[in-house]
This record gives C-alpha cells, sequence and structure tokens, in this order.
C-alpha cells in the first residue's frame, strides 16, 4: 500500500503531465524481506494436492449468476467429479438473495467431499470471501476453514491490498490455500499511454500474498501479447529473473526465497 502511495499517489494527478504509464520496477530485496508474501506457494500447494509433473485443470461454474445454492453445488459435483481439479466461484458470485454466501459453501463443501470419496482424489473449489469489510472477509474464511475445505478465493484490486494481505496471513496460519482474481485490473493496466503494466499489479500481489493468480492467456478471448505474458509468469513463479526487455522485464528481481504464485490462464479458452 505505502510503495503504491509513494511511487503513483501524487504523481499521476499532474497537470503537467497528459499521461503516464508505470511499467515495471525493482522492488530491493530488504523492502521485499518484509512481507510475509503468498501463504504457502507452489510447491506446498502441489503437497497438499498429491498433485505433481502437470498443470491442475479447473472452471468457472456458469452461468455465473441465478444457481440457488444447491443446483450450484450440483454443478460444482458434476464438474469435479468428471475429472477437474478445481472449479471456481465467478467473481460476481458474492452473496446475492438467490444464493446467499453460507448456503453456497455448504452445498459446495458437500459436493467437493462427495466428489473426493468417489475419486480417491484432492479436490478444490474456491469459495469467494471478497467482501464489504475485512472483519465479513475474514469471518467467510474462518467459515471455509470450518468445513474443511482446501481453498478461498479473493479479488486483490476490488477489495484492496490491506484486505488482502489480511487475508493472506489468515490463510498461511491456518492451512488454507489463497486463490487470487484480478478483476478491476484492466481500469489500471488496458491504457497503453496511461496506467500501470499488469506485471507492476503481479508483483505488488506476489508481495501482499495469493498462492494462483490469473495472469491472462496467449490464446482465447482475453488474449495478451505472448512474450510479454510469458515474461510475467515468469517473475510470479521464479526466486530470480533476469531483465529481459524483449519479454518486457526491464530490471532483474531478486524475490529472495518469497514462494512463487502459481499463475492460472484466464478464462476464454475453448477446448
Amino acid at each position: 500500500t505505502n510503495m503504491f502511495t509513494s511511487i503513483v499517489g501524487n504523481v499521476f494527478g499532474f497537470k503537467a503531465l497528459r499521461a503516464l504509464r508505470l511499467e515495471d520496477l525493482r522492488i530491493p530485496t530488504a523492502y521485499i524481506k518484509t512481507f510475509q508474501g503468498p501463504p504457502h506457494g507452489i510447491q506446498v500447494e502441489r503437497d497438499k494436492l498429491n498433485k505433481y509433473g502437470r498443470p491442475l485443470l479447473g472452471c468457472t461454474i456458469k452461468p455465473k449468476l441465478g444457481l440457488s445454492a444447491k443446483n450450484y453445488g450440483r454443478a460444482v459435483y458434476e464438474c469435479l467429479r468428471g475429472g477437474l481439479d478445481f472449479t471456481k466461484d465467478d467473481e460476481n458470485v458474492n452473496s446475492q438473495p438467490f444464493m446467499r454466501w453460507r448456503d453456497r459453501f455448504l452445498f459446495c463443501a458437500e459436493a467437493l467431499y462427495k466428489a473426493q470419496a468417489e475419486t480417491g482424489e484432492i479436490k478444490g473449489h474456491y469459495l469467494n470471501a471478497t467482501a464489504g469489510t475485512c472483519e465479513e472477509m475474514i469471518k467467510r474464511a474462518v467459515f471455509a476453514r470450518e468445513l474443511g475445505v482446501p481453498i478461498v478465493m479473493h479479488d486483490y484490486l476490488t477489495g484492496g491490498f490491506t484486505a488482502n494481505t489480511s487475508l493472506a496471513h489468515y490463510c498461511r496460519d491456518n492451512g488454507l490455500l489463497l486463490h487470487i482474481h484480478r478483476a478491476m485490473h484492466a481500469v489500471i493496466d488496458r491504457q497503453k499511454n496511461h496506467g500501470m503494466h499488469f506485471r507492476v499489479l503481479a508483483k505488488a500481489l506476489r508481495l501482499s500474498g495469493g498462492d494462483h493468480i490469473h495472469a491472462g492467456t496467449v490464446v482465447g478471448k482475453l488474449e495478451g501479447e505472448r512474450e510479454i505474458t510469458l515474461g510475467f509468469v515468469d517473475l510470479l513463479r521464479d526466486d530470480f529473473i533476469e531483465k529481459d526487455r524483449s519479454r518486457g522485464i526491464y530490471f532483474t528481481q531478486d524475490w529472495v526465497s518469497l514462494p512463487g504464485v502459481l499463475p492460472v490462464a484466464s478464462g476464454g479458452i475453448h477446448v
């Protein structure tokens, strides 16, 4: 929070500037060491799931809005039983009159355990804990932990970095994985001449904490530039990244053993 207050806080509002864009920054190692980072990281997640040597496969439950909690849980079960590792709440699914969050959590947990019992695999569903206050967000994460599910989800830009860091600390202390959705990122990073590139937001997320984040894709409806996308995928996963301007990496970055974040291919991939 303070990093962005200092670097992009006032300067973007200067009258003398028509437009300004932050493409990249190098975070000093001494500053990185003040952060806890991802609750668990890639290796610990694979250990928890007992799944190695392949990508993890998941999907978002559609229609994103309108299903009752019971029918939503049924869709989760069918997807997991059919072979997926994870299913996911859409970022728009929160706590609406047709499906309150507590009911959804209960039916999704039931679906999860049924699919696990029938397949012998560890499964997960990203339960959206994003809420209007930090207290309510933590309350939802506590309920998810009490149900025994492995993972919760948070919209880190709409929820804010402070809330996200609090949730990441809770997840680390209580053995929950944390999936991060990047809803609202295009407001900040889509314009080529103004705003902030997503690689900066990705670096900030690795500091704040999250085990997965949507990182765009090189195919599908949400296509990004291939080399640039692969560049910030490396920034999320690797411990040390050399400068490579052709991939949009303008500074060498040393993460001093901060756990890696699993990049998630974004939506719109038609197989």
